[in-house]
């Protein structure tokens, strides 16, 4: 027997769902699952970025979900795991940064951003161990103290790591991880060294990567105007790629480019 919630109901006969026609009951137990997200640090402050996956089990449930949220001025939520838990929690942190900076006439500190979700995903456990609510973010921002952008990832009960240079979550982020070792480790240039436009091409080609050998990564498709959302964090705040230049930026740089 597995720990999972879920399938201790299933292995105690408990059938999900209402039975359709003489077929077997639907699975709502295939909850949607949002995957890949990246944060990396670039000369200006930190680039985060999504895939726009939303998978449930073997199932693609939607190709244009926005997994890259904005918090408040200088701080974003890249969201891998279930995405009805990950937009209440940012529908929550959202609320309370806006209350305090309301009410104390100033912006909450990066330290209390950070336990604020530290606090959220620990408030989550009951639903993250029974496998229907479980959520590993990435938080991205600039630090207006330090000058300075901020990566830090979490699992899902809450523990928070700093990603000093990079970081990444979701299924398609072994892959990621990988190419952002070799690079950063033996690459040409530093990757904190980077412009916004090759940080933004590196970005493209480690999605195009991930989705390549992870089915519930969504890749590109040019056909559809589908592409990644990305997003730069700055001391100016937050500005969204467009996808009108994440178009150009692929056509140039990424497809049926060798070198």
């Amino acid at each position: 027997m597995r720990g999972d919630f879920l399938n201790v109901l299933k292995e105690h006969g408990y059938a999900w769902g209402p039975v359709v026609g003489d077929g077997p009951p639907v699975d709502p137990g295939t909850i949607a699952h949002g995957t890949t997200v990246l944060a990396m640090k670039y000369r200006d402050g930190v680039l985060v970025a999504g895939d726009r996956r939303a998978t449930a089990g073997n199932l693609v449930m939607h190709d244009r979900t926005d997994k890259v949220l904005d918090l408040d001025r200088h701080s974003v939520l890249a969201i891998a795991g279930v995405p009805a838990t990950a937009f209440e929690m940012a529908r929550v942190l959202d609320h309370s940064f806006k209350y305090y900076r309301r009410s104390q006439l100033q912006e909450l500190s990066l330290d209390g951003k950070l336990r604020a979700l530290s606090t959220l995903l620990r408030n989550n456990v009951p639903m993250a161990v029974q496998g229907i609510g479980a959520v590993a973010p990435i938080f991205a921002g600039y630090d207006l103290a330090t000058g300075s952008g901020k990566i830090f990832f979490y699992d899902i009960l809450g523990a928070e790591f700093e990603g000093v240079e990079y970081a990444a979550s979701g299924s398609g982020s072994p892959t990621i991880r990988g190419v952002m070792y070799y690079l950063h480790r033996w690459g040409p240039q530093v990757i904190a060294q980077l412009d916004a436009t090759d940080a933004t091409v590196l970005v493209l080609r480690l999605l195009e990567s991930a989705a390549e050998f992870d089915s519930a990564t969504g890749g590109i498709k040019k056909g559809d105007d589908l592409y990644p959302v990305v997003k730069l964090v700055t001391s100016e705040g937050i500005a969204p790629v467009p996808a009108e230049h994440l178009q150009r930026l692929y056509a140039e740089h990424v497809e049926n480019r060798r070198v």
